[in-house]
Protein backbone atom coordinates (compact mmCIF):
# COMPACT_ATOMS: atom_id res chain seq x y z
CA UNK A 1 0.00 0.00 0.00
CA UNK A 2 2.80 2.39 0.93
CA UNK A 3 4.72 1.59 -2.24
CA UNK A 4 1.61 1.99 -4.37
CA UNK A 5 0.80 5.35 -2.76
CA UNK A 6 4.34 6.57 -3.31
CA UNK A 7 4.21 5.51 -6.93
CA UNK A 8 0.93 7.38 -7.42
CA UNK A 9 2.40 10.55 -5.90
CA UNK A 10 5.43 10.38 -8.20
CA UNK A 11 3.17 9.90 -11.19
CA UNK A 12 1.10 12.93 -10.19
CA UNK A 13 4.22 15.09 -9.89
CA UNK A 14 5.44 13.95 -13.30
CA UNK A 15 2.08 14.83 -14.82
CA UNK A 16 2.40 18.43 -13.64
CA UNK A 17 4.01 20.98 -15.95
CA UNK A 18 7.69 21.57 -15.34
CA UNK A 19 7.89 25.18 -14.14
CA UNK A 20 11.68 25.52 -14.21
CA UNK A 21 12.70 28.51 -16.33
CA UNK A 22 13.72 28.29 -19.95
CA UNK A 23 17.23 29.63 -20.60
CA UNK A 24 18.43 31.42 -23.73
CA UNK A 25 22.05 32.53 -24.26
CA UNK A 26 22.60 34.81 -27.26
CA UNK A 27 26.14 35.64 -28.36
CA UNK A 28 27.37 38.33 -30.75
CA UNK A 29 30.60 37.80 -32.67
CA UNK A 30 33.32 40.51 -32.75
CA UNK A 31 31.00 43.23 -31.47
CA UNK A 32 32.38 46.25 -29.63
CA UNK A 33 31.52 47.13 -26.04
CA UNK A 34 29.59 50.28 -26.96
CA UNK A 35 27.95 48.98 -30.14
CA UNK A 36 24.38 48.57 -28.84
CA UNK A 37 22.04 51.34 -27.75
CA UNK A 38 21.90 50.52 -24.05
CA UNK A 39 25.72 50.75 -23.90
CA UNK A 40 25.99 54.08 -25.72
CA UNK A 41 25.63 53.31 -29.41
CA UNK A 42 23.79 55.24 -32.09
CA UNK A 43 22.92 51.87 -33.72
CA UNK A 44 19.23 51.01 -33.38
CA UNK A 45 18.88 48.04 -31.02
CA UNK A 46 15.42 48.45 -29.46
CA UNK A 47 15.05 44.78 -28.53
CA UNK A 48 18.36 44.56 -26.68
CA UNK A 49 17.57 47.92 -25.06
CA UNK A 50 14.24 46.52 -23.90
CA UNK A 51 16.02 43.56 -22.34
CA UNK A 52 18.40 45.92 -20.54
CA UNK A 53 15.58 48.13 -19.28
CA UNK A 54 13.69 45.13 -17.91
CA UNK A 55 16.72 43.26 -16.63
CA UNK A 56 20.34 43.72 -15.59
CA UNK A 57 23.11 45.42 -17.54
CA UNK A 58 26.61 44.22 -16.72
CA UNK A 59 29.49 46.67 -17.02
CA UNK A 60 32.32 44.41 -15.83
CA UNK A 61 31.88 41.21 -17.81
CA UNK A 62 34.93 39.19 -18.77
CA UNK A 63 35.60 36.82 -21.65
CA UNK A 64 38.63 35.06 -23.11
CA UNK A 65 39.28 37.89 -25.63
CA UNK A 66 39.25 35.46 -28.55
CA UNK A 67 36.51 33.63 -30.42
CA UNK A 68 37.06 29.90 -29.82
CA UNK A 69 38.39 30.08 -26.24
CA UNK A 70 35.46 32.24 -25.14
CA UNK A 71 32.95 29.80 -26.63
CA UNK A 72 34.66 26.88 -24.92
CA UNK A 73 34.54 28.62 -21.54
CA UNK A 74 30.91 29.65 -21.98
CA UNK A 75 29.86 26.11 -22.92
CA UNK A 76 31.86 24.29 -20.23
CA UNK A 77 32.40 26.71 -17.35
CA UNK A 78 36.15 26.00 -17.52
CA UNK A 79 39.23 27.94 -18.48
CA UNK A 80 39.57 27.31 -22.24
CA UNK A 81 42.85 25.40 -21.86
CA UNK A 82 41.12 22.91 -19.56
CA UNK A 83 38.56 22.25 -22.28
CA UNK A 84 41.18 21.80 -25.03
CA UNK A 85 40.53 25.19 -26.60
CA UNK A 86 43.46 27.35 -25.47
CA UNK A 87 43.78 28.57 -29.04
CA UNK A 88 41.72 28.48 -32.20
CA UNK A 89 39.91 25.51 -33.67
CA UNK A 90 41.96 22.83 -35.48
CA UNK A 91 41.33 21.12 -38.79
CA UNK A 92 41.34 17.53 -37.63
CA UNK A 93 43.20 16.07 -34.67
CA UNK A 94 46.06 17.66 -32.81
CA UNK A 95 48.93 15.30 -32.09
CA UNK A 96 49.25 16.09 -28.41
CA UNK A 97 45.51 16.46 -27.75
CA UNK A 98 46.35 18.91 -25.02
CA UNK A 99 45.27 22.43 -24.08
CA UNK A 100 45.63 23.57 -27.70
CA UNK A 101 44.09 20.57 -29.45
CA UNK A 102 41.43 22.75 -31.06
CA UNK A 103 38.19 21.01 -30.09
CA UNK A 104 36.31 20.33 -26.85
CA UNK A 105 37.90 17.40 -25.05
CA UNK A 106 36.19 14.45 -23.36
CA UNK A 107 37.17 15.60 -19.87
CA UNK A 108 34.62 18.41 -19.81
CA UNK A 109 30.86 18.55 -20.00
CA UNK A 110 28.89 21.25 -21.78
CA UNK A 111 25.99 23.17 -20.30
CA UNK A 112 23.78 21.42 -22.86
CA UNK A 113 24.87 17.98 -21.63
CA UNK A 114 24.18 18.93 -18.02
CA UNK A 115 20.81 20.51 -18.72
CA UNK A 116 19.66 17.70 -21.01
CA UNK A 117 20.41 15.21 -18.23
CA UNK A 118 18.32 17.43 -15.96
CA UNK A 119 15.31 17.18 -18.26
CA UNK A 120 15.78 20.20 -20.52
CA UNK A 121 15.34 20.22 -24.28
CA UNK A 122 18.48 21.70 -25.83
CA UNK A 123 18.71 23.74 -29.02
CA UNK A 124 21.53 25.55 -30.81
CA UNK A 125 21.26 27.93 -33.77
CA UNK A 126 24.43 29.60 -35.03
CA UNK A 127 28.21 29.43 -35.04
CA UNK A 128 29.80 26.47 -33.24
CA UNK A 129 33.59 26.90 -33.71
CA UNK A 130 34.75 24.48 -31.00
CA UNK A 131 35.21 21.35 -33.12
CA UNK A 132 35.30 20.76 -36.87
CA UNK A 133 34.95 16.98 -37.08
CA UNK A 134 31.49 15.32 -36.92
CA UNK A 135 32.28 13.64 -33.58
CA UNK A 136 32.76 17.13 -32.10
CA UNK A 137 29.60 18.72 -33.50
CA UNK A 138 26.81 20.11 -31.28
CA UNK A 139 24.60 17.01 -31.34
CA UNK A 140 27.53 15.06 -29.90
CA UNK A 141 27.89 17.61 -27.09
CA UNK A 142 24.39 17.67 -25.68
CA UNK A 143 22.20 19.52 -28.15
CA UNK A 144 18.97 17.90 -29.37
CA UNK A 145 18.70 20.17 -32.41
CA UNK A 146 21.29 22.20 -34.29
CA UNK A 147 21.50 24.42 -37.33
CA UNK A 148 24.44 26.63 -38.13
CA UNK A 149 28.01 27.24 -39.14
CA UNK A 150 30.41 24.68 -37.70
CA UNK A 151 33.38 26.80 -38.73
CA UNK A 152 34.40 30.40 -38.15
CA UNK A 153 33.80 33.48 -40.27
CA UNK A 154 32.15 33.07 -43.64
CA UNK A 155 30.12 34.95 -46.20
CA UNK A 156 26.58 35.72 -45.03
CA UNK A 157 25.24 34.79 -48.46
CA UNK A 158 27.18 31.65 -49.43
CA UNK A 159 30.05 29.39 -48.38
CA UNK A 160 33.11 30.65 -50.21
CA UNK A 161 35.88 29.94 -47.72
CA UNK A 162 37.73 26.62 -48.03
CA UNK A 163 36.33 23.91 -45.75
CA UNK A 164 33.65 26.03 -44.13
CA UNK A 165 30.76 23.79 -43.07
CA UNK A 166 27.09 24.43 -42.39
CA UNK A 167 25.11 21.66 -40.73
CA UNK A 168 21.48 20.87 -39.97
CA UNK A 169 21.47 18.45 -37.04
CA UNK A 170 24.00 15.81 -38.21
CA UNK A 171 23.99 16.47 -41.95
CA UNK A 172 25.76 18.97 -44.16
CA UNK A 173 23.49 21.83 -45.20
CA UNK A 174 23.54 23.31 -48.69
CA UNK A 175 22.86 27.04 -48.73
CA UNK A 176 20.16 28.04 -51.24
CA UNK A 177 21.46 29.97 -54.24
CA UNK A 178 19.24 32.99 -53.58
CA UNK A 179 17.44 34.72 -50.73
CA UNK A 180 19.76 33.52 -47.97
CA UNK A 181 21.20 35.73 -45.24
CA UNK A 182 22.96 33.93 -42.44
CA UNK A 183 21.76 36.09 -39.54
CA UNK A 184 18.14 35.62 -40.58
CA UNK A 185 18.67 31.88 -41.11
CA UNK A 186 19.92 31.47 -37.54
CA UNK A 187 16.95 33.44 -36.24
CA UNK A 188 14.54 31.36 -38.31
CA UNK A 189 15.84 28.13 -36.78
CA UNK A 190 15.82 29.54 -33.24
CA UNK A 191 12.21 30.66 -33.70
CA UNK A 192 11.25 27.29 -35.16
CA UNK A 193 12.69 25.46 -32.15
CA UNK A 194 10.65 27.61 -29.77
CA UNK A 195 7.48 27.26 -31.84
CA UNK A 196 7.81 23.46 -31.91
CA UNK A 197 8.91 23.06 -28.30
CA UNK A 198 6.84 20.81 -26.03
CA UNK A 199 6.03 22.84 -22.92
CA UNK A 200 5.99 19.70 -20.77
CA UNK A 201 9.68 20.38 -20.14
CA UNK A 202 11.86 23.52 -20.11
CA UNK A 203 14.40 24.30 -22.81
CA UNK A 204 17.92 25.66 -23.10
CA UNK A 205 18.69 27.55 -26.29
CA UNK A 206 22.10 28.79 -27.44
CA UNK A 207 22.04 31.36 -30.28
CA UNK A 208 25.61 32.31 -31.27
CA UNK A 209 25.21 34.71 -34.18
CA UNK A 210 28.10 35.35 -36.57
CA UNK A 211 27.06 39.01 -36.71
CA UNK A 212 28.78 41.41 -36.81
CA UNK A 213 32.01 39.48 -37.63
CA UNK A 214 33.60 40.29 -40.99
CA UNK A 215 32.97 40.10 -43.90
CA UNK A 216 30.82 43.23 -43.91
CA UNK A 217 27.60 41.87 -45.38
CA UNK A 218 24.21 43.45 -44.79
CA UNK A 219 20.86 43.83 -46.49
CA UNK A 220 20.24 47.06 -48.46
CA UNK A 221 17.25 48.16 -46.39
CA UNK A 222 19.33 47.97 -43.22
CA UNK A 223 22.34 49.74 -44.74
CA UNK A 224 20.12 52.61 -45.89
CA UNK A 225 19.30 53.48 -42.24
CA UNK A 226 22.96 54.32 -41.60
CA UNK A 227 24.31 55.36 -44.99
CA UNK A 228 24.80 59.01 -43.99
CA UNK A 229 25.37 58.50 -40.28
CA UNK A 230 29.15 58.17 -40.21
CA UNK A 231 30.28 61.08 -42.38
CA UNK A 232 31.74 62.88 -39.36
CA UNK A 233 34.15 60.00 -38.77
CA UNK A 234 35.58 58.03 -35.89
CA UNK A 235 36.96 60.94 -33.87
CA UNK A 236 33.53 62.56 -33.57
CA UNK A 237 31.82 59.21 -33.00
CA UNK A 238 34.16 58.31 -30.13
CA UNK A 239 33.32 61.62 -28.44
CA UNK A 240 29.60 61.04 -28.93
CA UNK A 241 29.67 57.54 -27.55
CA UNK A 242 31.86 58.47 -24.60
CA UNK A 243 29.42 61.18 -23.56
CA UNK A 244 26.44 58.87 -24.02
CA UNK A 245 28.06 56.09 -21.97
CA UNK A 246 28.56 58.53 -19.10
CA UNK A 247 24.96 59.65 -19.36
CA UNK A 248 23.71 56.04 -19.29
CA UNK A 249 25.94 55.12 -16.36
CA UNK A 250 27.86 52.52 -18.32
CA UNK A 251 31.13 54.22 -17.31
CA UNK A 252 31.98 56.50 -14.43
CA UNK A 253 31.49 60.20 -15.17
CA UNK A 254 35.09 60.92 -14.14
CA UNK A 255 36.65 58.61 -16.72
CA UNK A 256 38.28 60.44 -19.64
CA UNK A 257 38.13 59.25 -23.22
CA UNK A 258 41.06 56.98 -24.03
CA UNK A 259 43.55 58.30 -26.60
CA UNK A 260 43.07 57.42 -30.23
CA UNK A 261 45.14 54.36 -31.13
CA UNK A 262 48.60 55.54 -32.25
CA UNK A 263 48.29 53.47 -35.43
CA UNK A 264 45.04 55.19 -36.40
CA UNK A 265 45.04 58.44 -38.38
CA UNK A 266 42.80 61.34 -37.53
CA UNK A 267 39.58 61.30 -39.54
CA UNK A 268 40.79 64.29 -41.55
CA UNK A 269 43.88 62.30 -42.58
CA UNK A 270 42.12 59.02 -43.40
CA UNK A 271 42.98 56.89 -46.43
CA UNK A 272 40.88 58.36 -49.27
CA UNK A 273 40.86 55.08 -51.19
CA UNK A 274 38.68 53.32 -48.59
CA UNK A 275 34.96 54.02 -48.30
CA UNK A 276 35.10 54.31 -44.52
CA UNK A 277 31.57 55.69 -44.08
CA UNK A 278 29.99 52.79 -45.96
CA UNK A 279 31.99 50.18 -44.04
CA UNK A 280 30.72 51.47 -40.72
CA UNK A 281 27.19 51.78 -42.07
CA UNK A 282 27.26 48.11 -43.10
CA UNK A 283 28.64 47.12 -39.70
CA UNK A 284 25.82 49.02 -37.99
CA UNK A 285 23.30 47.36 -40.30
CA UNK A 286 24.58 43.90 -39.31
CA UNK A 287 23.99 44.65 -35.63
CA UNK A 288 20.59 46.14 -36.45
CA UNK A 289 19.55 42.94 -38.24
CA UNK A 290 20.75 40.80 -35.34
CA UNK A 291 18.65 42.90 -32.98
CA UNK A 292 15.65 42.44 -35.25
CA UNK A 293 16.18 38.68 -34.98
CA UNK A 294 16.36 38.87 -31.19
CA UNK A 295 13.06 40.74 -31.32
CA UNK A 296 11.54 37.89 -33.31
CA UNK A 297 12.74 35.40 -30.70
CA UNK A 298 11.22 37.48 -27.91
CA UNK A 299 7.96 37.89 -29.83
CA UNK A 300 7.74 34.11 -30.29
CA UNK A 301 8.23 33.57 -26.56
CA UNK A 302 5.56 36.15 -25.82
CA UNK A 303 3.14 34.60 -28.30
CA UNK A 304 3.58 31.22 -26.60
CA UNK A 305 3.27 32.76 -23.12
CA UNK A 306 6.85 31.72 -22.30
CA UNK A 307 8.55 35.09 -21.97
CA UNK A 308 7.91 35.61 -18.25
CA UNK A 309 9.46 32.24 -17.44
CA UNK A 310 12.54 32.59 -19.65
CA UNK A 311 15.97 33.82 -18.59
CA UNK A 312 17.66 35.55 -21.54
CA UNK A 313 21.34 36.50 -21.54
CA UNK A 314 23.17 38.45 -24.23
CA UNK A 315 26.97 38.35 -24.39
CA UNK A 316 29.83 38.99 -26.83
CA UNK A 317 32.79 36.72 -27.49
CA UNK A 318 35.59 39.30 -27.42
CA UNK A 319 34.97 42.86 -28.62
CA UNK A 320 35.59 45.03 -31.62
CA UNK A 321 37.93 43.40 -34.15
CA UNK A 322 40.66 45.36 -35.95
CA UNK A 323 41.63 42.47 -38.25
CA UNK A 324 41.62 42.92 -41.99
CA UNK A 325 40.75 40.36 -44.63
CA UNK A 326 43.09 41.51 -47.39
CA UNK A 327 45.46 38.96 -48.85
CA UNK A 328 42.98 36.11 -48.68
CA UNK A 329 41.89 36.53 -52.30
CA UNK A 330 38.21 36.58 -51.37
CA UNK A 331 37.16 40.13 -52.23
CA UNK A 332 35.75 40.62 -55.72
CA UNK A 333 37.38 43.69 -57.33
CA UNK A 334 34.88 46.50 -57.76
CA UNK A 335 32.45 45.17 -55.16
CA UNK A 336 31.12 47.42 -52.41
CA UNK A 337 31.00 46.57 -48.69
CA UNK A 338 27.71 44.88 -47.91
CA UNK A 339 27.34 43.19 -51.27
CA UNK A 340 27.63 39.53 -52.09
CA UNK A 341 31.15 39.00 -53.38
CA UNK A 342 32.73 41.66 -51.20
CA UNK A 343 34.94 40.48 -48.35
CA UNK A 344 36.28 43.28 -46.15
CA UNK A 345 36.42 44.31 -42.50
CA UNK A 346 35.94 47.67 -40.77
CA UNK A 347 39.60 47.71 -39.65
CA UNK A 348 41.41 49.31 -36.72
CA UNK A 349 40.10 52.90 -37.08
CA UNK A 350 36.48 51.92 -36.49
CA UNK A 351 37.41 49.12 -34.10
CA UNK A 352 39.11 51.73 -31.90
Amino acid sequence: MGAAAASTMVGAREAQADTRPNIIVIMADDMGYSDIGCYGSEIQTPNLDRMANNGMRFTQYYNAARCCPTRASLLTGLYPHQAGMGGMVSRGYSRDRGPYQGYLNDNCVTIAEVLRNAGYSTYCSGKWHVGEEPEHWPRERGFDRYFGLISGASSYYELVVSRRQMVLDDESYRIPDDDFYMTDAFTDHAVQCIEEHDEAQPFFQYVPYTAPHFPLHALPEDIDKYRDRYRDGWDALREERHARMKELGVIDSSWPLSPRDPDVAAWADRDPDINWELRMAVYAAMIDRMDQGIGRIMDTLERRNMLDNTLIMFVADNGGCHEGVSGRGLNTPGSKPGERGSYVGYLKPWAN
